[in-house]
């Protein structure tokens, strides 16, 4: 009987929630907006109680937790959330990450096994990258009468952890990656089968305001490099301290021993 209520207690357990998503470091550096304005476009629902003092402050925030192509603040990602109807991804994420915009990568699975193309999208959160021409869904287009008018092209993504790999630049074979340092500092992504360095793509740089970061135009509101100086140093005194220093005031006063106990 006890072992009966125990297979019944976990039957109906709810299945646990996955935490709320991060958005990644490869797709902040991407969009190039504030990252206030991206966490805010995770949220579905925003509660605050009305301004007065008969109202406790109180704010309800309700974080989606779907992951899809689109990205949260796009136009399609209300759609995406409606098609997945309730479903939450669970993803494991990456100790390191080596998959960025521009590299060449060859399929591991599936139809187009063998065959090598360009990233075009990089999507961390769920561990996808979207292949130039590759891996792609024929998606049938219909008029407001539900008749089919056309086909069109679409790619889908790929797992990076078991779907993909990173292509060795000197013969061009499928490798695995680690990253490591050369003599003057700068992190670089090496083959371990061959010890080559893979270079990263010049479209790693790409953002939505701008292909490469020399041919950005600054526009009125833009910070220039010349203006950005540190106008603060910490130094191991108060703030009295400080402001006695910068006056010229010494203290020559011996303070009393104090004991704690």
């Amino acid at each position: 009987m006890r072992f009966t209520l125990t297979l019944l207690r976990r039957w109906n357990r709810p299945p646990p929630t996955p935490p709320e998503y991060q958005i990644a470091e490869t797709t902040k550096k991407y969009a190039n907006l504030p990252e206030k304005y991206m966490e805010d476009t995770k949220k579905l629902v925003y509660y605050r109680t009305p301004r007065g003092i008969n109202y406790r402050p109180k704010k309800l925030n309700l974080f989606q937790n779907y992951i899809g192509v689109a990205r949260p603040w796009s136009a399609e990602s209300p759609q995406e959330i409606s098609e997945a109807d309730g479903f939450v991804p669970y993803v494991e994420p990456l100790r390191d990450w080596f998959f960025f915009r521009g590299d060449r990568v060859q399929i591991l699975t599936g139809k187009d096994k063998g065959k090598q193309g360009i990233i075009d999208m990089v999507i961390q959160e769920r561990n996808w990258v979207i292949i130039r021409g590759l891996n792609t869904e024929i998606v049938p287009q219909k008029d407001d009468d539900d008749a089919i008018i056309g086909y069109s092209s679409t790619e889908r993504p790929l797992l990076v952890n078991t779907q993909v790999s990173l292509v060795d630049p000197g013969d061009l074979l499928p490798t695995e990656v680690e990253w490591s340092w050369t003599e003057e500092g700068e992190k670089v992504r090496v083959s371990k089968r061959t010890g080559r360095i893979i270079p990263m793509s010049r479209r790693n740089e790409e953002t939505f305001q701008y292909q490469s970061k020399e041919t950005y135009a600054e526009n009125a509101k833009d910070t220039r490099k010349e203006d950005m100086q540190i106008t603060f140093a910490p130094k191991l005194m108060t703030f009295e301290m400080e402001i006695a220093q910068e006056l010229g005031i010494e203290d020559d006063r011996i303070p009393k021993k104090t004991y704690w106990y």
